[in-house]
């Protein structure tokens, strides 16, 4: 086993400029020191998450095999700057990702994305073609209305409430359909998650004032995703209640190179709910 990585002590800051405005951005660097490739985490859109909160359970598989593991806080979210955004989401994010790899020097990088984090995981490898080495992609990659669920999903309904209403009651409606199996849903797990999104109460607002401000953050990419050339390993819940799997089918179907893996007994967040199996699926993925 290599070294084991606290949030404390990877804790790092880049000052990154977008469209004339700087952010003070926040991300965790889990270094094993080898040399080996980068994969960066972008995290989901929900209230209180974080880069840690959604990917805690999928770094050392990843830093044992000598993987680089960079963990991304977007504008808006945890200890990065807060921001109203008016226009795309998922292109603000891979403009301040793209800003994230100049500081640390990569010429290219793997991108595992979750929800929001496939959205944006998806705007920088259209973006940035040439500096992408491998995707994946879980609960998110492009937006557009569902052909069997009728929109907003219930989830995100839920999600919504919650950025108006930050309680732990409004936070349990919400988690309880995030994941299919609530029983690993803690109070502990819930007090964190609370105390992250009340910590920051200018992120909710904003998030709230950006949705109102343009009410389609992440845009219907559906007819570019042809361009990627990037291998793709697509991950959906079953029971995904925020991102039904037909978007997951969309994404297979439209970027050339991907191929579908779908959980049973899985909501929306495959990586924490199936996390053994996840983790041997994506070293596989990355490396062969």
């Amino acid at each position: 086993m290599g070294q084991d990585f606290s949030e404390s002590a990877t804790s790092r800051f880049a000052k990154i400029s977008d469209g004339g405005q700087q952010f003070n951005i926040h991300y965790n660097d889990c270094d094993p020191g080898t040399g080996g490739e980068t994969i960066v985490m972008l995290h989901g859109s929900g209230p209180g998450a974080s880069g840690w909160a959604n990917f805690n359970r999928n770094i050392t598989p990843l830093t044992d095999a000598g993987y680089r593991v960079v963990l991304l806080d977007c504008p808006g979210w945890s200890k990065s700057d807060t921001v109203i955004c008016t226009g795309s989401r998922s292109e603000l994010n891979a403009r301040i990702l793209k800003g994230l790899v100049d500081h640390l020097k990569l010429e290219s990088l793997h991108i595992l994305g979750n929800s929001m984090g496939g959205h944006s995981a998806v705007a920088f490898a259209l973006a940035h073609p040439n500096r992408v080495g491998k995707l994946v992609l879980m609960g998110g990659g492009t937006g557009g209305v569902s052909s069997f669920v009728p929109m907003p999903t219930e989830g995100i309904k839920l999600l919504q409430a919650l950025y108006r209403d930050p309680t732990i009651e409004s936070l349990k409606r919400m988690m309880n359909v995030f994941v299919f199996d609530t029983s690993d849903l803690t109070e502990d797990l819930f007090q964190t998650r609370l105390e992250n999104m009340l910590a920051r109460r200018d992120h909710l607002e904003n998030f709230v004032k950006s949705s109102a401000a343009n009410p389609r953050q992440f845009p219907d990419v559906g007819h570019r995703l042809g361009e990627i050339s990037a291998p793709t390993l697509v991950i959906w819940g079953r029971n995904d209640r925020f991102v039904p799997l037909d978007v997951g089918l969309r994404l297979v179907s439209g970027i050339p190179n991907s191929e579908l893996h779908v959980f049973n007994n899985c909501g929306h967040w495959a990586q924490w709910e199936h996390s053994a199996k996840f983790n041997r699926m994506v070293l596989d993925f990355l490396k062969h």
